[in-house]
């Protein structure tokens, strides 16, 4: 079957693989979507200290059943689509001991730690699928990044009528806010790009600021009668974002970190402690999480879609990643449609 791996040069290497046999508690899948992403781009800039080269990308991923073991349960069905969960967990260390698998210290996360389904074909265990009836195989491949925003909320204990900021509205922000949204919180979207803040609005944002036009700390004082938000949730990975985050959120407030800053960042620390702040991390997303996002999804309350806006085949993999390094303001979604 046909793959391709990516050098830590930028050169991509399409090659064909052996099929593995497939174990008794396996499923295979032809893949049919991949969607690329930030790691995927900071991978082909040699920017993601996670990966080992070469590497074959793809984490959001779906796929039609084509095969199954011996002792696959019989409600998963030759012919059904299905999203991929593309984490493993040792089940050994605190975090897997605590159940928050999501965190494992040891995980290997497709198209990161190991070769991920930029492939005609993958085969994993049938407890990594997730289906649903109304989704098509375009829409499975979203629920991953929505799912890693979404487990954000979850870690900041957001509540109804709570005001609950998200920097950045790429697809994990947006999994935010659709979190957000769903919990009942007033809902503030910081972005500098006006196109992704016009969008957003129409998924329950109330409040909207283009940082490059308005002040975020003056705008969200006013917001907010000077109390700042309770809740911020970074979805960017910058240090100027880092720092913000801190800067917006009220005294007593949550602050929840997805983004990874690529270098290193200077705080004013005494708000850590004079705000008496939590500040956690988040990272990556539980089976609860899928479930919930597809499950959303399945509602059909929003046009998934207009998310998506650019679709490449398997063969022009290098052309999206040089367009999206190129064109940053242009991308939220690119698919790699495998077919």
């Amino acid at each position: 079957m046909k793959t391709v791996y990516i050098n830590q040069d930028k050169t991509f290497t399409y090659s064909s693989i052996n099929m593995e046999e497939l174990g008794k508690e396996e499923v295979l899948l032809k893949i049919n979507t991949v969607g690329l992403c930030g790691s995927d781009l900071n991978t082909y800039k040699g920017l993601n200290p996670m990966v080992g080269y070469p590497r074959v990308l793809g984490h959001e991923s779906s796929g039609e059943i084509v095969k199954i073991g011996s002792d696959v349960p019989s409600h998963i069905k030759i012919g059904s689509l299905a999203s991929i969960y593309p984490y493993d967990n040792c089940n050994n260390c605190t975090s897997c001991q605590q159940k928050r698998f999501n965190c494992c210290k040891n995980n290997q996360t497709l198209g990161v730690q190991q070769d991920g389904t930029m492939r005609e074909y993958y085969s994993i265990h049938y407890s990594k699928l997730f289906q649903f009836e109304n989704l098509n195989a375009q829409e499975l491949a979203l629920i991953e990044p929505l799912a890693v925003g979404y487990h954000s909320v979850s870690r900041g204990r957001c509540k109804k009528n709570e005001f609950v900021t998200i920097i950045g509205c790429g697809m994990i922000g947006i999994g935010a806010v659709l979190a957000a949204v769903l919990e009942g919180s007033r809902v503030i979207v910081i972005d500098i790009d006006e196109n992704k803040l016009k969008l957003i609005k129409s998924f329950g944002v109330e409040f909207t600021i283009n940082s490059l036009e308005k002040d975020p700390i003056t705008e969200i004082n006013n917001i907010t009668n000077g109390h700042g938000t309770d809740v911020v949730i970074e979805a960017v990975g910058t240090p100027a974002t880092y720092r913000l985050a801190i800067d917006i959120v009220s005294f007593a407030g949550r602050v929840i970190y997805i983004g990874y800053a690529k270098t290193s960042v200077e705080f004013e620390t005494k708000n850590f402690v004079v705000k008496e702040l939590d500040i956690l991390g988040s990272r990556n997303a539980t089976a609860h999480d899928f479930n919930m996002v597809g499950n959303y999804l399945s509602e059909k309350r929003f046009d998934i879609t207009s998310l998506i806006t650019q679709k490449y085949s398997f063969d022009e993999l290098e052309t999206a990643l040089v367009f999206w390094n190129s064109n940053p303001d242009k991308v939220i979604k690119i698919l790699i449609m495998m077919d």
